[in-house]
């Protein structure tokens, strides 16, 4: 059995989204229907550990709800059938967890593997409301509740995970992280987009205004220009605060400053925070204008590349305060994005986290002569 068909960020069903926007747009869709009859091939698992929404039923069903046609609705309402216990079982275990006091693991609440995944799937299925807002409440907790690691009080989202997802000797006390992929921007966004959908638990405004004050407070200058969030932290460095200067890292969607920025500035209009919106939308800018930052891309990827980058950076221009030049430096960005990709070639992978889809289908979406519309980003908590 190959456990990449069911992955919508390394396999088939990543394909599945790309061929099917195409097939939207020319209304072609022999290629978009051959890979939904490889995710056919071989049944999806929904075991709770594992089943996510980059994995198993909820992949499929995510690559299904997308493609919008009306061949796949017997084969959503019976994924979804299962999806539900699914999503059910993963809060039961939650609330256990967080009953007992202990921190999370990060695939515990995490957009990839994580309930904010979930949640990502509910949100853009519309077709569970109660069970979304018991992700809501869920991460309305996690954000607000705080844990104690050998009597280190840290916030609800630290986890005791080394940075690659695994209990690690190096990282004894946890990490915490600030990317939208695995971190706490994640549940931010999910929460920010939830309300701009109008779907709201109590707690939720109030724990979307305390992440944005963590998100400014943790903003910090880069040392040639700019500013920039760390990826990640440990206990140490979160006892001691901010620190007077941030470090260069690669400005990814998944990790960096683009991903990060998104995440606030979502928070922001949701709150109706005009002046942390303009801090998210300069710190984009910075990352975006610098080549310092920018040359720190090494591939067009979605997740680490420059598709994420212009992926995200468009998506923000749209919702970018009047008088922001974040819309004015977009065609500069895309023109950088697509000499990469004619001097490069594209990974021989499938996924749209990693592969070419990601990439292929970020060229399509953001091609000026035909504006998709299909609202596939919502995986990747844009919109």
């Amino acid at each position: 059995m190959n456990d990449l068909v069911h992955d919508l960020g390394r396999g088939v069903a990543g394909t599945v989204v790309y061929q099917s926007v195409l097939a939207q747009d020319s209304g072609a869709w022999t290629a978009a229907h051959t890979a939904a009859r490889t995710l056919a091939g071989q049944a999806a698992t929904v075991d709770p550990p594992s089943a996510s929404l980059y994995r198993g039923a909820p992949a499929v069903a995510y690559a299904l709800h997308t493609a919008g046609h009306r061949a796949y609705r017997s084969a959503l309402a019976e994924l979804d059938r299962k999806i539900g216990p699914l999503v059910a079982s993963r809060l039961s275990a939650a609330r256990r967890r967080m009953d007992s006091g202990h921190p999370p693991r990060m695939r515990e609440y995490d957009l990839i593997r994580g309930l904010t995944g979930l949640g990502a799937y509910l949100l853009s299925r519309g077709t569970g409301p109660d069970l979304l807002d018991g992700v809501l409440r869920y991460l309305v907790q996690l954000l607000q509740q705080p844990v104690t690691v050998e009597g280190n009080s840290l916030p609800g989202w630290w986890t005791l995970d080394s940075p690659s997802g695994e209990p690690d000797a190096r990282w004894p006390l946890g990490h915490g992280n600030f990317g939208v992929a695995h971190g706490v921007a994640g549940p931010v966004a999910l929460l920010a987009l939830c309300s701009r959908a109008g779907r709201t638990v109590p707690g939720q405004h109030e724990a979307l205004i305390a992440a944005c004050r963590l998100l400014e407070e943790w903003l910090r200058p880069l040392p040639d220009g700019g500013d920039a969030w760390p990826e990640t932290i440990t206990a140490d460095g979160w006892r001691g605060g901010p620190p007077s200067r941030a470090h260069l890292g690669r400005p990814s969607w998944c990790y960096g400053t683009p991903g990060i920025a998104r995440s606030l500035q979502l928070a922001a209009l949701a709150c109706g925070r005009t002046d942390t919106q303009h801090c998210a939308e300069e710190a984009l800018l910075a990352c975006i204008s610098h080549a310092c930052q920018l040359d720190r891309l090494q591939d067009a990827t979605v997740c680490h590349g420059w598709a994420g980058v212009c992926l995200t950076a468009d998506r923000a221009a749209a919702d970018a305060a009047s008088g922001s030049a974040l819309p004015d430096r977009l065609s500069a960005l895309c023109s950088a994005f697509t000499t990469h990709v004619a001097e490069h070639p594209l990974p021989r992978d499938a996924g749209l986290l990693t592969g070419s889809d990601g990439i292929l289908l970020t060229i399509h979406t953001l091609n000026p002569n035909h504006r998709v519309a299909s609202g596939w980003e919502t995986c990747l908590l844009l919109n």
